[in-house]
């Protein structure tokens, strides 16, 4: 028996998360869940359709009740150290492993507790694990605090949110430690200040988090600066200034809020997750916890959001509407990935993921 007010240490199991920062549904059906504060994947072999279900499969760790940066042990093909974002790519599957500064790659999407991954990029093998790979400048196969993967089906695309960047390869990669083909945010591949050394700009960033594209936009979720960068087509060169901002009123802004305590339908407060779900461009506003969105035809410059979700009006913030978690509430969502009809959301500060069906 514990002694009066000592608190047990809260041991994890297949049911139960700790700050998830993303989650992805495979080409499988599966779907993957990165358990951020418990350092481990969590896969259900199909989407749940009931509360509360336990996972499948982990990796991470070798069983569910098991938790702590890479397992307690040397860096390796299955240790996770603060695991964020996640996607399917083709028949696999990409991880960003934050804290190890690498994203790992399987192949073939995993279908068992602890298979190894295929591929790493960031670090020169999977025993690899420093930042920048020790080097004092980044390079092109160097990451530092990589967030955000997406994957558009032409090329892969990493949000290196250390190096205030974003990294491209054309084609998935095909061996450990590939060097990118092209880097947003910077004007080249070894430069990593902040809005690459300046004010704000239509080419910089201070902290991209997400990436993903909508028909011909590419849109990245520049969380430190509050806003959303678009291209309105696929950039072609390195440091390629954006076409489009949305959440500021031009490119040389960066408050939260547009530096206002209240919300609108057109301003972010920390906009760490964004993803293309049909016609729509969502986007998770963190610190607002709610969800934004806009219809390909609504993208321009400082545009005001036409959908919303997780708060009564545009002018409303507070975590679960300051209130207790409900089923249509949120509190600091992180990730969010579509997947078909169902947009998949990391509500992180509630501990859990949600999975709501388009109604509209």
């Amino acid at each position: 028996m514990q002694p009066k007010g000592v608190v047990g240490a809260v041991v994890p199991s297949r049911e139960t998360l700790f700050g998830p920062r993303g989650a992805a549904v495979t080409a499988d059906g599966a779907l993957w869940v990165c358990d951020t504060g418990h350092h481990r994947l969590l896969g259900w072999n199909a989407c749940p359709k009931v509360d509360g279900q336990g996972a499948d499969h982990i990796i991470g760790h070798a069983d569910f009740s098991s938790e702590g940066r890479n397992g307690h042990s040397d860096v390796g093909v299955t240790t996770l150290n603060v695991p964020t974002g996640i996607v399917g790519i083709g028949q696999g599957l990409a991880v960003a492993d934050a804290w190890n500064h690498r994203v790992l790659i399987w192949r073939e999407a995993p279908r068992r507790t602890q298979q190894p991954a295929d591929l790493v990029l960031g670090q020169a093998d999977f025993s690899g694990s420093e930042i920048n790979r020790g080097n004092n400048h980044p390079s092109a196969n160097t990451l530092f605090w990589p967030y955000g993967v997406h994957w558009d089906g032409e090329r892969l695309y990493v949000a290196d949110t250390g190096n205030r960047r974003v990294l491209w390869w054309d084609g998935l990669p095909v061996r450990n430690g590939q060097a990118a083909d092209g880097v947003l945010g910077q004007r080249d591949f070894v430069c990593r200040d902040e809005n690459a050394g300046g004010a704000p700009s239509a080419m910089s960033m201070r902290w991209p988090h997400a990436v993903t594209r909508l028909g011909s936009y590419l849109a990245v979720a520049d969380a430190g600066d509050n806003r959303v960068l678009i291209w309105s087509h696929l950039p072609a060169t390195n440091g390629q200034s954006a076409d489009f901002v949305l959440g500021q009123r031009d490119a040389t802004a960066d408050a939260h809020n547009q530096g206002e305590y209240y919300p609108t339908a057109s301003s972010f407060n920390m906009p760490y997750g964004i993803s293309a779900f049909a016609d729509l461009l969502v986007v998770a506003d963190t610190a607002n916890s709610r969800l934004l969105g806009w219809r390909v035809d609504e993208i321009a410059e400082g545009a005001p959001a036409s959908v919303l979700a997780a708060q009564p009006d545009f002018g409303s913030k507070g975590d679960n509407r300051w209130g207790t978690p409900q089923r249509d509430s949120l509190c600091w969502p992180y990730g969010i990935q579509a997947a078909g009809s169902t947009l998949i959301v990391a509500d992180s500060g509630n501990n859990r993921v949600l999975l709501w069906d388009r109604l509209a």
